[in-house]
């Protein structure tokens, strides 16, 4: 069994074809997906998903680019909102540097406030990080001081120091599709250096399709292809991957239940 740790199955481009996608996953053994917020205010459109599919979650939070738009969204709503059964963990927040969306101090407050709700509810941050190494370690550093709480890096494309302090924090990071590209050669190093008690599979679909399905709309039975690579750079099997990943997700979302029969 695998899982889809982060996609966005709310976006238009599921839209005509949601039982399928979810059909497939299925298939391809993805037992667990979380269609991952980016806007509180569209909460509602994340929870009709994640109440249609049993195998589907997801979580509440406010995307760095909508960060001038939902700022002053305080810690104390966003609590209130994952008392829902299948709102699991916050998030996706943090810092965004490279498209400029959001400026960087309502993307601070914002990933703070995130932070803040993590703690109080010990559910896991979903933490987006781009281009942003130094002042993202700045926080982390600065928020773990006050006491710990439950994160993972998606998407992970920045640099060892702060994969590193990250991992020094507790905390986990997660590969796309990016690890298969042909030019991510360092992002490959990074992944078979890190402990395997700390990683996670998402496709971040519907983007960034791996491998042979580069080019095309991302969806979540295409997480198989980056487990195969994070296989191979780390010298093992896809099934102690999957396995590896699964046990990963389930200990950080702790509020997802395993499938009937799973350890």
């Amino acid at each position: 069994m695998l899982v889809d740790s982060h996609c966005h199955l709310d976006f238009p481009d599921f839209e005509a074809d949601l039982d399928g996608i979810v059909a497939r996953a299925e298939a391809a053994g993805v037992g667990r997906m979380v269609t991952i917020s980016t806007k509180v205010r569209r909460l509602q459109a994340l929870l009709d998903i994640a109440e249609r599919f049993p195998n589907v979650y997801c979580t509440v939070g406010t995307h760095p680019h909508e960060a001038d738009h939902e700022d002053g969204i305080a810690a104390e709503e966003l609590i209130a909102l994952t008392a829902h059964p299948k709102v699991v963990g916050l998030g996706e927040a943090g810092l965004d540097y490279f498209y400029k969306h959001g400026s960087p101090v309502a993307q601070e407050r914002g990933f703070r406030a995130h932070i803040a709700a993590a703690r109080a509810t010990g559910l896991p941050l979903v933490i987006h990080t781009r281009e942003a190494d130094q002042d993202c370690g700045r926080i982390l550093d600065d928020e773990i001081a006050k006491g710990p709480f439950k994160a993972v890096l998606h998407c992970y494309t920045g640099g060892r120091e702060l994969a590193m302090k990250a991992i020094a924090h507790g905390l986990s990071i997660s590969f796309t599709g990016i690890l298969t590209f042909k030019n991510s050669q360092a992002l490959r190093d990074l992944a078979a250096e890190l402990p395997a008690d700390r990683i996670l599979v998402e496709t971040d679909s519907p983007y960034l399709a791996p491998g042979k399905h580069r080019g095309k709309r991302n969806e979540p039975a295409f997480v198989v292809e980056t487990a195969k690579v994070l296989a191979e750079v780390r010298g093992t099997t896809l099934d102690d991957i999957a396995r590896q990943t699964t046990d990963n997700f389930f200990r950080l979302f702790g509020k997802v239940p395993r499938p009937d029969g799973q350890p």
